[in-house]
This record gives C-alpha cells, structure tokens and sequence, in this order.
C-alpha cells in the first residue's frame, strides 16, 4: 500500500510561523547561525508519545518539551540557558517516564571538567521539578570513602523494557574509577548493588536478558585494555587484551539476542570489520566488512525481536548495513517517495508499527517524519533549520588529491551557486583530529557557500574512517604530516582552477583550529586569512592542564612525549613568522580546550604587532551551544571573510 503524506498539525502549528518565510537574495547570518530548531527527537516505546529539545529563535534558551501524539498536547517540562547547566541527553525510560541527564560545569582550583546527574520526569509533569533518581541516603551505604563523589552519575547501561521502574546504573562508588553495577527503582530511588567494581573496570555491556556479561578495563599508566566475559558465578574470563596505545584494538558492538551471541569490531588487514563471537566456542565469524573504508557504526536492534539486525555504516545505502531485511520494503518504499534524500529510520515503537524518519542531503537541512504502518500513512513533524533557503545551497562532492609523499587523501569539495571559478575560498578542517567530515547537510559550509566561496574539507591523516594506519597517524603528528596535508590540498585547490590564489582563508574549529594556526606559521604566503575557534596553539600547555586527570598519559602519548618536541610544533612559538590576520574565538567555559589556549596566543600576536582579532564568548563551551555565541561567532567571521575575501 502505498504511504500517504500529510501534515500533524499540532506540531506544524508551533512552527507554521517560523516555515512562511520570505527569503531574501542575501540570507541573513542568523538563519545559519541559529541552534537548530528542534533536534534529539526520541519516541517511546509504545510509539505514542515524543520527546525533543526545542531552542528558542530570539533568546538562549532550550526547552525539553513531549507531545502526545492522540490529544496533540504538547508538555513543557524544562528549560535550560545553555550556560551553566545543559540537559546533555534524555531518553524514554517507559512510556510514560523520561530519564534526563544534566551536565554541570565545575571548577575546581582552576581546573575546569565537567559532572553529571541524573532526573526522572513525567512525559506530562509541566513546571514540576525533576526528581534525581540517585538518592545519597540510598547510596551512601557503598561507599568506602564518604569525601568521595563521583564525577559521572548519568551512566545508564540498561533501561530494563520488560521492568519499567528499573534501570541499572554503572556507577564508580565504591571505589573511585572503578565502576559497579546497581539495579535503580526510577520511582523510590531505592538501589541495589548487583556487581562490585573490580579488575579497573570503567564501562560495563549488558545482554539482551538485561544480564551484566562484559566488563572492559582500562589501565590509563599503561595503556592495557582488557575485555573480560563475566560467569554466572561472578567470575572473570579475559576475552582480548591490547595496548590502546600501539595494538589494533577489539570493541564490544553489543550482544544478539542468543546470550550466547556477541558482536566485536576488530581489524581485518587495515581496516574495521564486523564479526560475530560465539561465546560457547569462542568461534568468530565475519559479518561484515568494506575494503577501504573502517566498519565503525553502532548495531542496528528490532525493537520486536530484541536481535540484532544490522549495522550503522556511512558508505552503505542511507548509511545503514541490514542481514535481516525487515526493515527493506519501508525503506525502498521511503527512499522512491523521498527520492534523493538521506532518509534514516531513526527509531520504531516496540511493536514496530510506528516510526520516526529522518530526511536530509547536502542541500536540505534534516526533517523529522512520523511514520505509521498499520495504517500506512506519513506525517510531517518539523525541519531543523525552517528558515534556511535551500534553493541557494550546493551538493558537495566527494573528491580525492594526492599528498606531496603520495599518499590519497578524500576531502569533500562544494562550490556555490554565484560567481564563477576560480572562486574566493575556505579551506575548512575538520576536529577532532579523530573525527571525520562526511556528506550530508552541514550549516557551516552552507553559511560559507551562501556568501559565494568555495569549501574545501580535506580529510588528513589522523581522520577516523580510513583504516587503523591512517588514522594512527596522528600519533605525535600534529602540525606535521596531517598539516602538510592541508596545505596540499589547498594547493590541489589552486590547480585544478577552483580557487583564486590571492582569496583563501583557512577556518577551523578545535584541533581545526589548531591547524588554521598552524597554517599560519608553516605556510605564511598561501591565506590571506586564517579563523580559529577554540583552537589550540600550545601543545606544551595542553598537556600540562591534563596532568591531574586519568588520561594524562594517553594526552601525552597522543600529542608527544618530549616537550622540546611539542615546542616545535605549537604555532604559539612562531608568531614572529605570521603574516595572516587572524580571527580567534573562544568560549570563556570551555572544558575541552581551555581559553587559555587562546588568550596566551592573542597576547603574543599583540606583542609581536601582529594583525588579530580575540573575541572571548561568555559562558561559552566546546560546542558553541549558546544561542547568542553561535551567532557573535558568524557575525564576527562574517566581517573578517568579507574583509579578507571579497
């Protein structure tokens, strides 16, 4: 039968205002700096009801608001500014209880990190108080050391469907950084210990009976990881062991319904594959694999079946590999109506009748779908960026460029609608370095290509997704090959006619902008602008600030072992070689890369006389999620583009 199309009024009510816009020739820098409309859409079990975050157009405020899907109410339960306390992630407990997790940022002697908590809501508990699910008089009992309050309090290993009052909770109360198991009543509070912490064990993996049967330890002086299988009887059999450091490492993907059935993503040659585990006879079978490109998604799960069915992979159909084709005739079925378009089948209700699509490209920003099959019908919910005129955006294309020692590098090329080659451009580096860009709508090259200039985003060595070598490369690299990188492919830019040499800026954002910093040194006569938010410009410094934290080894092992050597890499000790202007951004709160990072290089291009802008967010984290900071940052890089560029 074939689906039918049509709006839920209720949703499209709160944003039909926000969908009847007249657009401009010139978009507005706020259509593209504003937080998206709604995002984190999660349906409940039972497929009547949905959660989601909603960010407020005109202030800094996000508000986690339901909607029952039958009476078209929609419930208003909290509202954060973003600023000191973010709601960092929520999901349905049952049908009816929603479990919140808050992040809050501390500071502690000038040390800056992060801690959780976890609530319990009421779908329909408008302007009630979120109850904490972990209650201290409950809790205190295990606990060896009363001073000792642990950081993370969020970390839910299991939501138990088949007991909706309980969840288990890993959390490291007995001893600090070693984690046990506890079985949470969400609606007394009331806990049960049902694993002690033991063996360094930090993450805990449940079967799909809700049994705790993994436990992986983590030596962080060391580097040793081990992957244990736990017994009936409480005891520990060792499964894989390596050195996160140096070997090809083993990942748990998560059990099948058979308790006897475990998914592991180990190393095929050079890259990730998919395997299955027989735990009885310890027999791995490959599943899945793709020859140039590392298998490196989540597992796909029936909510009917409770099996697993397939596997998350960027470079399969809609990003999605199936064994169990259940899902196909939907998703053929989505994929003719929505010719063209990205559509994820992002969750179903437990019986699977109802879902929830989401639908995106290159040009058009995501929109959320309400999907039912037993009456086969779809329904329009809300797109993400309502305001955003796609007509002007461009499709990115996947292309590849040879580094100066031979080595082929993917990067994703878009070149705007207006104008003509060669075109003003923006070499954009991704973050991480352990991060990867992809296909797929993205509101920064959409703001770049929207004011005329060519994008660039180079995939460099050290980018996930291309193997266990490349990506070890980063490994003490930074600013050296995986710069080197960079530069090629601007220049690969400049020859194949793309870009005008005299107009190129290089803009990134945390280690990207560690490389638009790093640009500016190495490659001084190549842009004529550079970009930095939250960048890092002292590798040195970076390192010091992890040493009171568990990974300050795995920091230095990464960033490099001798100091002298991060000296020589940290663009901070050669301002005197910058010619570019730079555009340096950072928000004030940032517990992944401190301000510092940015302060310290604005005081020495000052000292040094050299062309700069520094611009300090208020209250602003990692993640530019301030309304008012996403959009001070566009206005400020907008100025500096269009000084630079045009």
């Amino acid at each position: 039968m074939p689906l039918l199309i049509k709006r839920l009024a209720v949703v499209c009510c709160v944003v039909s205002m926000l969908i009847n816009i007249a657009y401009a020739a010139s978009q507005p820098i706020e259509v593209f700096s504003r937080l998206p409309q709604f995002y984190g859409v999660a349906l409940s079990p039972d497929g009547q009801r949905v959660a989601m975050e909603r960010n407020s157009p005109d202030e800094d405020l996000a508000a986690l608001m339901t909607l029952d899907i039958a009476t078209g109410k929609i419930y208003y339960l909290l509202n954060s500014d973003n600023k000191k306390v973010k709601i960092n992630w929520y999901k349905w407990a049952n049908n009816e209880d929603l479990l919140v997790s808050a992040r809050y940022e501390m500071n502690d002697a000038g040390q800056k990190y992060f801690s959780t908590r976890l609530y319990v809501m009421r779908y329909d508990a408008e302007g009630e108080s979120p109850k904490l699910v972990i209650d201290w008089r409950h809790i205190q009992r295990y606990q060896n050391d009363r001073k000792y309050v642990p950081q993370f309090q969020d970390n839910v290993i299991d939501i138990l469907p088949d007991d909706p009052e309980h969840v288990l909770m890993a959390i490291d109360i007995s001893q600090p950084h070693e984690k046990s198991v506890f079985k949470v009543n969400i609606n007394n509070r009331k806990v049960k210990r049902l694993v002690r912490g033991a063996k360094r064990i930090r993450d805990w993996i449940t079967d799909q009976q809700g049994n705790v049967r993994i436990g992986i330890a983590l030596d962080y002086e060391s580097g040793e990881r081990e992957i244990y299988l736990r017994n009936e009887d409480g005891g520990f059999e060792e499964l894989y062991s390596y050195n996160v450091t140096t070997d090809q490492p083993v990942y748990v993907a998560g059990f099948g319904v058979d308790p006897n059935t475990l998914y592991i993503k180990k190393y095929l040659n050079d890259y990730k594959a998919l395997y299955k585990l027989d735990l009885a006879t310890r027999k791995e079978t490959l599943v899945y694999a793709d020859d140039n490109y590392d298998v490196d998604g989540s597992l796909i799960y029936s909510p009917l079946t409770r099996d697993a069915i397939g596997i998350r992979h960027a470079q399969a159909p809609n990003g999605r590999y199936y064994w169990d084709d259940r899902y196909g005739p939907l998703q053929r079925g989505l994929d003719k109506l929505f010719a063209g378009k990205h559509n994820v089948l992002s969750a179903f209700s437990e019986n699977e009748e109802i879902y929830l699509l989401y639908s995106s490209s290159d040009t058009q920003p995501g929109q959320y779908y309400l999907g039912n099959l037993k009456d086969p019908q779809i329904s329009f919910l809300f797109d993400q960026y309502p305001d955003i005129n796609t007509e002007q955006l461009s499709a990115h294309q996947l292309v590849t460029f040879t580094a100066r020692d031979k080595v082929e590098i993917e990067g994703y090329l878009t070149l705007p609608k207006q104008g003509e080659a060669p075109y003003p451009t923006v070499i954009f580096p991704h973050g991480g370095p352990a991060g990867r860009d992809r296909a797929g709508f993205d509101y920064w090259v959409a703001y770049f290509n929207s004011r005329g200039y060519a994008v660039f985003r180079p995939n460099f060595r050290g980018s996930t997704g291309y193997g266990f070598s490349f990506g070890e490369s980063q490994m003490q690299n930074w600013g050296m090959a995986m710069q080197d990188d960079v530069v090629d492919g601007t220049q690969w830019m400049i020859d194949q006619g793309y870009t005008d040499k005299s107009k190129i800026c290089i803009v990134g954002a945390s280690y990207g902008g560690f490389a638009a910093l790093a640009a500016t040194v190495k490659s001084p006569e190549l842009y004529q602008c550079a970009v930095s938010f939250a960048g890092v410009s002292d590798l040195d410094r970076m390192v010091y600030r992890q040493r009171n934290f568990l990974n300050a080894k795995l920091v230095k092992k990464q960033l490099g072992e001798d100091s002298d050597d991060r000296e020589r890499r940290s663009p901070i000790n050669y301002v005197e070689n910058i010619k570019t202007p730079i555009l340096l951004v950072h928000g004030e709160e940032d517990r992944t890369v401190h301000v510092e990072q940015s302060e310290m290089m604005a005081d020495e291009l000052d000292d040094a006389d050299k062309p700069y802008k520094y611009v300090e967010l208020p209250f602003g984290d990692h993640y530019l999620s301030i309304q008012s900071n996403r959009i001070t940052l566009f206005q400020e890089m907008d100025d500096f583009l269009n000084k630079y560029l045009k």
